[in-house]
Formats: structure tokens, sequence, C-alpha cells
């Protein structure tokens, strides 16, 4: 094969690349923006607040964790998670003992009768379903944030495949005949 027609044939090759990674990174960048944006919207929707620094927070479960968000409203993964794992995992443990809903709902179905453990079942369900729901919402931010990543990283990849086309041919017509 002749040179030229290797030069031809990688950036052909790079032309192409180039367009898919553009198209990957339109579409990437539109994933990140919509999660980031469904995720805002449905947080806010909930219209939930961190306590204020002070008692709430004083346990050192809660407090180094959610006092950088204090009085702020709940918009993003980041902050559910935080909320999630040290404001209602800690307050649903204090109220259960630590034992999980399958536990406290398997003692209930034992003693159907005891007000005591229906109250206590309701409310490690209720907990950990909103503390689930929660993370569901940080894990969806967290992707939508890899997204917005991964579309910055294919239009870099496209910009510098362009630059080694364009590059590839400046080379190619170097080794055209000169005609005198």
């Amino acid at each position: 094969m002749q040179r030229k027609t290797l030069d031809g044939l990688l950036i052909s090759v790079g032309l192409v690349l180039a367009a898919v990674l553009l198209v990957a990174g339109g579409l990437l960048t539109w994933a990140g923006s919509f999660v980031g944006n469904e995720v805002n919207t449905q947080l806010s929707a909930q219209k939930i607040f961190f306590p204020p620094a002070g008692p709430a927070t004083a346990d050192p479960k809660i407090g180094p964790f959610l006092n950088q968000y204090a009085g702020q409203q709940l918009t993003t993964g980041k902050q559910a998670k935080a909320y999630a794992d040290h404001f209602i995992a800690v307050h649903v443990a204090a109220a259960t003992g630590g034992k999980s809903y399958a536990e406290i709902s398997s003692a209930q179905k034992a003693a159907p009768d005891d007000a005591k453990l229906v109250a206590l079942t309701q409310t490690a369900f209720q907990g950990e379903t909103l503390r689930g729901l929660l993370l569901n919402a940080y894990a969806f931010g967290t992707m939508g944030t890899i997204a917005s990543i991964a579309g910055i990283v294919s239009f870099i990849g496209a910009a510098a495949l362009l630059v080694l086309a364009f590059l590839g041919f400046g080379h190619r017509r170097k080794l055209e005949p000169k005609v005198s």
C-alpha cells in the first residue's frame, strides 16, 4: 500500500471517528443536563430542608456531614445522599435500636396486636423508603455528572481527531508529486 493511500485511509477513519465523538458528546451532554435538571426538579418539589446547625446536628454522626448544608433546601444528588445517610439513617437507627425494617416487621407479624411494634414497623418502613428514594436521586445525579464528563471528553477527543486529520491532509499534500 502506498503511503498516500494509507494517509487517505487514516484521515477518513479519523474524520468518521471525530463525527461519531461529536454526536456522542452532544448526546452525553444532553443526557447529563436532562438528568441533572430532573433530579433538581424532583427533589425541589419535595421541599426538604436541612436542619439549621445546632441541636439537631449536634450528633457527630450528623453534624460533620450536614452542617455544610444547614438551612438549605435539598436539591442535588450529593445533598440527597448526605441527608439519607446522615440524617434519616441515624434517626431510623435510633428509633429502631439499630434493627432493620425486615427484623421489626418479622417481630410485628409474630405479635400483631403489639401497638408499639406496629408503630415502629411504620416508622422503619417510611424512613427506609424515603432513604432509598433519596439514594436513587443520588445515583441518578451521579450518572448525570458522569454523562456530562463523558460528553466533554468526547468533544476533546473529536477536536484532537480533527486536528490530526487536518495535519494528515497537510502531510498527504507533501507526498503528491510536484508538477513542473
